[in-house]
């Protein structure tokens, strides 16, 4: 499941995002979204867990969590359409 993370500070790097989401289960990929000319953050990453109970779980618990100083906003990316 890709998830989507809103609202990060700027010095927000991917390890950070791994550390934060690894104690949720297996993190395949946690990237930042940096601008293509300067290389800054976008404030907003993806993180790529496979095992969608996992990933529900860390949406569930980090959702409006504080992290670097700001409150982040956490979900799926395209949820399904029932």
């Amino acid at each position: 499941m890709i998830i989507q993370v809103f609202n990060l500070s700027n010095e927000t790097k991917d390890a950070d995002l791994r550390r934060l989401f690894s104690p949720y289960g297996i993190v395949l990929s946690a990237e930042v979204s940096r601008n293509k000319f300067d290389g800054r953050s976008r404030c907003h990453a993806f993180i790529d867990m496979p095992v969608d109970k996992e990933a529900r779980q860390a949406i569930v618990s980090l959702d409006q969590f504080e992290f670097g100083g700001k409150r982040i906003s956490v979900s799926q990316l395209n949820p399904p359409i029932f």
